[in-house]
């Protein structure tokens, strides 16, 4: 039978354990924040070049197709993206309660919590490889964009 002050004591150490991934959290959190900013940026545009073409005003149709098609690639990638990020942030947690469940009942969930880590930092890895490609695609479309207009 273990005391109280045993179970404190593992308590105590599963909060310390459980910092890392809070701060994975929060480094999460703030790509979240970073790409629903430019998915809200996609959609504004997206609205705007709509409105255009419903007021008739759009003197180079095919060009405002053009990158409509490219709008919506872009927010394809970036909801991809806030998919596999907030997947991670949900096995971030899930680790967080499994190590507390491993330290309130003294079960050995050290394989559990292992899979779940690796799970986290795949769907991390899957979240900015996304990212990046959404990235890309709107340095393409500047690029091409301004090479144009000379």
């Amino acid at each position: 039978m273990t005391s109280s002050f045993e179970n404190i004591n593992n308590i105590s150490q599963a909060i310390a354990l459980a910092l890392g991934p809070v701060f994975l959290l929060t480094g999460i959190a703030g790509m979240l924040n970073v790409m629903s900013g430019r998915l809200s940026r996609i959609i504004d545009r997206g609205r705007y070049l709509t409105e255009i073409i419903i007021d008739n005003q759009a003197i180079h149709q095919k060009d405002i197709d053009n990158e409509l098609k490219t709008l919506e690639r872009r927010r394809n990638f970036t909801s991809l993206a806030i998919t596999s990020c907030t997947v991670s942030a949900l096995f971030v947690c899930l680790v967080i309660i499994t190590l507390f469940l491993e330290a309130m009942y003294n079960v050995p969930l050290d394989k559990i919590i292992g899979y779940l880590f690796i799970l986290a930092i795949l769907a991390l890895v899957v979240g900015l490889a996304f990212f990046l490609r959404e990235v890309h695609q709107s340095a393409i479309t500047v690029r091409l964009n301004k090479s144009r207009e000379k």
